[in-house]
């Protein structure tokens, strides 16, 4: 462990000491000691603490602070600390939190343990999160959190902000103050610099942008993530067909989006499933079932590869050192487009590329692919040489290497792009699965390399 890293790790065992002399004292010391500590501190704190010493902790802490630590973590994490708690207890903890967290703790719980808890909630804040449960998981409402400050149109712009001070508790944060006709549609959005800058007798609906950017309930969470953030927003509304203002979307909530739909893809690219939990609340048998798919699967599609040895098993036999380069051809074919596959993802997820650059990215990508093919041709003919296989051999292994280099660049610039047109999540495309499918017919270029240049068969 390096000084660094031990000293964060003395710094939080010294923290999570105090927190547990303070709990055990029992005295208003517990207050002041969440204060002097944080809530991002406290959130890395909170599932080392027990179940016992969690509740006195929370019961402890203000609205805010319970809001901000448990907005801190990953729903997962916090479902268990509610769980541990009884209901009572839960129940004002969720009520502390904001409506679109609160539901996300929730959904993470059994159905009838999380009824349980709601029934034990204020009726109008349990009927908030029921409405959020109702969206999809991923939708862009699920996202969203219905506290936002709205005003009719007929306003003037000195009467919106006389308003303000009595609509302020309708939302934590104002972020945009949106205006909506007598059946809730949305016509504009204000922001508090525009409205405080107009003369007070204009009309909110002068000063107002028409037609904001706006996002559908049932949009998908990642698109509603995009928009807030080409476009440049504090909060995106979120709307039903009939354009009704249902609620709005904030930075804080993209953030956990676009986290999580990062680690997706990450965890896609190494040949796993997605986990639904932390890594640290994940078991081995889960940690399991994600992996043993994939691996089957590309085990099953590396066995084209004995195939492909067995079809060229003269040439082996005549020239018995072109088997020395096999691990050496396949593995670079596979790292080459492990490289390339993991480059576009990125690109395609925040849509520098679409299915429409193919073209670009197939020629950027190729020449690329020459470049790197006759570095590694070079190095691997100066191999051949020490090897002592002869210069026939050596200019065998260059050529095939530059030919699968070429091959597996221009492979993994092209499969994503198609992918995504038709529907499937090009993060699929993984680091091994490329390397599986360049595996084999990286054998066949090399063999076929080795037949034309030598005359075998």
């Amino acid at each position: 462990m390096e000084s660094s890293e031990l000293g964060a790790w003395m710094a939080d065992e010294a923290v999570l000491d105090r927190i547990r002399r303070a709990v055990e004292a029992d005295g208003g010391e517990l207050s002041q000691v969440v204060a002097d500590i944080g809530p991002a501190t406290l959130a890395e704190i909170l599932p080392r603490l027990s179940d016992a010493q969690v509740g006195t902790l929370l019961l402890s802490m203000s609205e805010d602070d319970i809001r901000d630590v448990l907005g801190l973590l990953d729903p997962a994490e916090a479902a268990a600390i509610v769980r541990s708690l009884d209901r009572h207890e839960a129940a004002d903890v969720l009520e502390a939190m904001r409506p679109d967290d609160a539901t996300d703790v929730i959904e993470e719980m059994p159905r009838v343990e999380a009824e349980r808890i709601l029934v034990q909630m204020e009726p109008a804040e349990a009927a908030e999160i029921r409405e959020l449960m109702a969206y999809p998981p991923d939708s862009a409402a699920s996202l969203m959190t219905p506290a936002f400050v709205a005003i009719a149109p007929d306003l003037t712009t000195g009467e919106a902000l006389s308003a303000l001070g009595q609509l302020a508790g309708e939302a934590e944060t104002i972020y945009y103050v949106y205006v909506i006709d007598a059946d809730e549609r949305l016509l504009g959005v204000l922001s508090l610099r525009e409205l405080v800058l107009s003369r007070r007798d204009e009309p909110v609906t002068a000063a107002m942008i028409p037609n904001p950017v706006k996002v559908l309930d049932t949009a998908d969470q990642e698109t509603a993530a995009r928009l807030l953030i080409d476009n440049r927003l504090l909060a995106l509304p979120v709307v039903d067909a009939g354009d009704h203002l249902l609620g709005i979307i904030t930075q804080d909530d993209i953030a956990e989006v676009l986290e999580e739909e990062a680690t997706e893809d990450i965890e896609r690219l190494g040949g796993s499933q997605p986990l639904d939990v932390p890594y640290r609340m994940a078991g081995v048998s889960l940690l399991v079932r994600r992996r043993v798919v994939w691996l089957l699967i590309l085990f099953v599609a590396e066995a084209y590869t004995g195939t492909v040895l067995r079809a060229f098993g003269d040439e082996i036999g005549r020239v018995v050192a072109l088997s020395y380069f096999i691990p050496l051809l396949i593995g670079t074919g596979g790292n080459v487009g492990s490289q390339v596959t993991t480059t576009l993802v990125r690109a395609m997820a925040v849509n520098e590329v679409r299915l429409r650059d193919v073209g670009w990215v197939l020629v950027k990508e190729m020449s690329v692919g020459v470049i790197l093919g006759l570095i590694m041709a070079f190095v691997a003919f100066g191999r051949a040489q020490l090897l002592s296989v002869g210069w026939k051999v050596g200019v065998v292994v260059s050529v095939a290497i530059l030919l699968i280099t070429i091959w597996s660049a221009t492979v993994a610039s092209v499969l994503p792009l198609v992918l995504r047109k038709l529907g499937i999540d090009p993060a699929v495309v993984s680091a091994p699965f490329i390397s599986t499918l360049v595996d084999g017919t990286g054998l066949v270029i090399y063999f076929m390399t080795a037949r034309f240049i030598l005359q075998l068969g």
